[in-house]
């Protein structure tokens, strides 16, 4: 789910193999096995349409985006997409969350329940930050890039070795990571 910037991650994922099938914005959701036309797509939310004026595949209910058969569901436009209540509608086997708490945690024990991985929001949707603070020093667009590139590939193999090393959820291996760096650049910051 998501709009135009949805859309365009889509489109970065597209060129690099993936296969959009399912999109889905505040009308509703767009769904066609076979893939839909990004470029199209992006097309049409430009221009003010909506996903549901794309006639390139079947027309859902908004929310039916969390039960569409893929790999990879990457809820982006708002919080708690990924519910108690909706969670045994998931039918990919990897979240990866673009939305700040796209999945609520108790969505997330069930999903990992059924060996869904699910990748915490704020290490998967950490690029806006990590591109401000490079942007801040004096970076360029490539450099931040590079950098939300290396430091988002980093910190996802940091938390699904610690959970997997301690046998915990992502979530809460990437808890335990985000309070040791605090605690450390506390320390650090004591001393100058």
């Amino acid at each position: 789910p998501g709009g135009t910037r949805a859309l365009l991650r889509d489109l970065y994922l597209v060129e690099r193999g993936a296969m959009l099938v399912a999109a889905a914005d505040s009308r509703g959701t767009v769904h066609n096995a076979a893939g839909l036309d990004v470029d199209e797509l992006i097309r049409l939310k430009t221009g003010g349409g909506h996903v549901t004026d794309f006639s390139g595949g079947e027309h859902l209910a908004g929310a039916a985006i969390v039960g569409v058969d893929c790999d990879i569901l990457i809820p982006a436009a708002r919080p708690d997409a990924v519910r108690q209540d909706n969670a045994a509608d998931v039918r990919a086997k990897l979240i990866v969350q673009g939305a700040n708490i796209g999945v609520t945690e108790a969505a997330e024990r069930m999903l990992a329940e059924r060996d869904v991985l699910c990748i915490p929001d704020f290490i998967s949707n950490a690029g806006g930050v990590i591109c401000a603070a490079v942007e801040y020093h004096g970076g360029t667009q490539t450099q931040a890039f590079a950098t939300i590139d290396e430091k988002i590939r980093a910190n996802t193999a940091e938390v699904l070795e610690r959970a997997a090393a301690k046998r915990c959820l992502p979530r809460e291996a990437a808890v335990a990571m985000a309070e040791e760096r605090v605690r450390s650049a506390m320390r650090m910051q004591r001393w100058r």
